[in-house]
């Protein structure tokens, strides 16, 4: 017969939850009044416990293993949860605990604001956080319990997180409305031959596509400017420094406009949450995804 499982220290979880959104001892040691050496026993302690590494260190840095980050998304999810049921032992009749959305800046502007706005509309709808953040922060705050849901653009779906597809968006070259490229319906990578793009920074999955299937067909190009966000390579074509490829659903200025680039794939945006979601949350979810009336 197995020993009973020894209880979760809620003062050392709550510790833990305050190391892991630093990764920093000495941070976090002092935000919880404690010596850093107490702080340190407090977390090997829940984790000889629990019988498992919480972090690790790689180089100069602090990381969390899978199960120190399954522990922070616990430790978040039962501080919101009791912060509801003390509400609801007192009789609060408050908004209740927020709804904590991730998304990157194009989809928070193009995406979700039919969503965000019949949310808002609903006399008993939970207040909402949003966090803007690239494909990468969005999976890291699922993962850590910092959001409930997130959308992303995704090839591969990450495993442990929920996922509905969203919405399959087009690649099209933006210009100035009298470029010589805007007389044509569709365009073609060749003809890319020799122009200014702007584009977002090295390293990044749009910029990374682009430049591969540029590169495939054999096409040479400059990089007129480096930016973030889909608002501000519009911005900077507006101002006649370079073309820029987007997603089809960015709107655009007088004086700009979009022609389609069948040679480059399409790019899938999914809705994405943590498991265990709360009402509130599952709520939201509904009216993000297609074909909500709600």
């Amino acid at each position: 017969m197995n020993a009973p499982a020894e209880p979760i220290d809620s003062e050392a979880l709550a510790a833990f939850v305050c190391f892991a959104e630093r990764l920093n001892f000495t941070h976090a040691a002092k935000a919880l009044h404690l010596s850093q050496p107490a702080l340190h026993a407090k977390i090997r302690k829940l984790g000889a416990g629990l019988g498992v590494e919480l972090y690790r260190r790689e180089g100069r840095r602090l990381v969390l293993t899978s199960q120190g980050e399954a522990l922070l998304r616990f430790g978040r999810e039962l501080d919101g949860r009791t912060r509801e049921f003390r509400a609801e032992l007192r009789g609060e009749d408050g908004p209740g605990a927020p709804v904590v959305l991730a998304a990157g800046q194009g989809s928070f502007l193009y995406l979700l604001g039919d969503a965000l706005r019949r949310h808002a509309r609903r006399r008993d709808a939970a207040p909402l956080r949003l966090l803007t953040r690239d494909r990468d922060g969005t999976l890291a705050a699922l993962r850590s319990g910092e959001a409930a849901l997130g959308v992303a653009a995704l090839e591969v779906l990450p495993e442990g997180l929920d996922a509905w597809a969203l919405r399959e968006v087009s690649q099209v070259l933006v210009m100035p409305s009298r470029h010589p490229l805007a007389r044509r319906r569709t365009i073609r990578l060749e003809q890319l031959e020799g122009e200014g793009l702007i584009v977002a920074p090295a390293g990044r999955p749009h910029r990374e596509t682009l430049a591969r299937a540029l590169l495939s067909a054999g096409v040479r190009w400059e990089v007129a400017v480096e930016t973030h966000g889909w608002p501000a390579m519009v911005h900077f074509v507006r101002l006649g420094l370079g073309l820029a490829v987007v997603n089809d659903f960015v709107e655009l200025p007088r004086g700009l406009v979009a022609r389609p680039i069948r040679a480059l794939p399409a790019t899938h945006y999914w809705l994405l949450a943590a498991p265990r979601l709360s009402d509130s949350a599952r709520a939201l979810a509904e009216l993000i995804l297609p074909g909500s009336d709600a």
